[in-house]
């Protein structure tokens, strides 16, 4: 298991860890978020296969995160309300 799958893997865990504390509109809303995550480090490995810069590719594994974490922020706020 080469490093990032161990991170992915590592963070999905600590996800389903964390998801059994939410109601179940917050749990939709963080696997959406983690959903789109995965389609953008996809879409990374797929530009990195093909070629593209370093830079490319840690752009769209950047954007990835971002919109993990903007995800998991919303579930939050919504489980705040």
């Amino acid at each position: 298991m080469n490093t990032r799958t161990f991170a992915i893997a590592s963070v999905a865990s600590l996800g389903l860890a964390l998801a059994a504390c939410d109601g179940p509109q917050e749990e939709a809303m963080e696997d959406a978020a983690e959903q789109q995550e995965a389609q953008l480090d996809a879409q990374a490995e797929a530009m990195e296969d093909a070629g593209a810069s370093e830079e490319a590719v840690e752009a769209m594994e950047d954007k990835a995160d971002a919109v993990e974490d903007a995800g998991e922020e919303a579930a939050d706020e919504m489980d705040g309300m």
